[in-house]
């Protein structure tokens, strides 16, 4: 993989990470498109090239940090104090035993999706080499996005977060590991529906992908240092990558939310529309 291969996944990533229009999806139809035009990259299938697109995905987790660092500073910060009250056997305050269940709630989406990706995990990757899968995944991403932005305005906070809102959260990112499927998308769509606020929903779910990607990078890279065969890593390309992903997620990042707090992500459903269409009628080549 050339540099500017790997910038321009990064790129990619970057941009589709948190426009919920499936990033994955397009980091496959952009790597199929540069081995068309004689690239030597690895297929996307291969696990070298999966463990490159986590990767990159860690690199948007910077993003996160950047733009929700003020929310993310006071959940952290509040954490720690509710971690100690409970270390000092005093009694914890609501605000302490607020974020303990947040963080519950959080853990409990990230296990189901966890479950759902070890279960799945064969089955998932079969899909991924498979361009029947892309038209109807991006279509129905789509038909979702267009019914959020119809629903009424939530009332639910994150004090609010209940069990079942979890489970259902944690499935929709569970699903997220098909081809096509966007994990932002879906966790926010997942989110609105149950009854979070919008502001809330997108806080939830930028909050459970920091151990969600982690965890399945760390897999993925286990995975592939313990292959059969010896795997050669192109770290300098690699590294490209995640930069690029960091520093154009965060313009993407804030674009997005700006659209979603106003009920307007029906404007990516015309996108996926047309991208399914696409790719259905093979303009748009997702693989061979």
């Amino acid at each position: 993989m050339t540099l500017f291969e790997a910038a321009l996944l990064g790129i990619v990533q970057g941009v589709f990470m948190f426009v919920p229009v499936s990033s994955t999806a397009h980091l496959v139809l952009t790597q199929h498109f540069l081995i068309a035009q004689g690239s030597q990259m690895p297929p996307p299938e291969s696990a070298q090239m999966i463990l490159f697109d986590l990767i990159v995905h860690v690199g948007t987790l910077v993003s996160i940090i950047v733009v929700f660092r003020k929310t993310l500073t006071q959940f952290l910060g509040g954490s720690l104090v509710a971690a100690r009250e409970i270390a000092l056997e005093r009694r914890a305050s609501p605000q302490a035993r607020f974020l303990i269940w947040l963080w519950a709630m959080g853990l409990l989406s990230v296990f189901v999706t966890g479950v759902m990706g070890l279960t799945f995990r064969d089955m998932f990757e079969r899909v991924f080499a498979n361009p029947a899968i892309i038209p109807a995944t991006l279509a129905t991403t789509g038909v979702l996005l267009w019914l959020t932005d119809r629903l009424k305005p939530r009332r639910y906070g994150l004090k609010d977060l209940g069990i079942g809102m979890a489970l259902t959260i944690g499935f929709a990112q569970g699903l997220a590991l098909i081809p096509g499927i966007s994990r932002s998308g879906m966790t926010i769509i997942a989110a609105l529906f149950v009854g979070l606020k919008r502001k809330r929903a997108a806080e939830y779910s930028f909050l459970i992908a920091f151990p969600t990607i982690l965890a399945a990078t760390l897999v993925q890279g286990i995975k592939v240092f313990r292959g059969d065969e010896p795997t050669r890593i192109d770290w300098m390309a690699t590294s490209v990558g995640f930069v690029v992903a960091a520093v154009v997620g965060t313009v993407a990042l804030q674009i997005v939310l700006k659209l979603l707090y106003r009920s307007r992500l029906k404007y990516f459903s015309f996108y996926l529309w047309g991208l399914a269409l696409l790719v259905g009628f093979g303009v748009v080549e997702w693989g061979k």
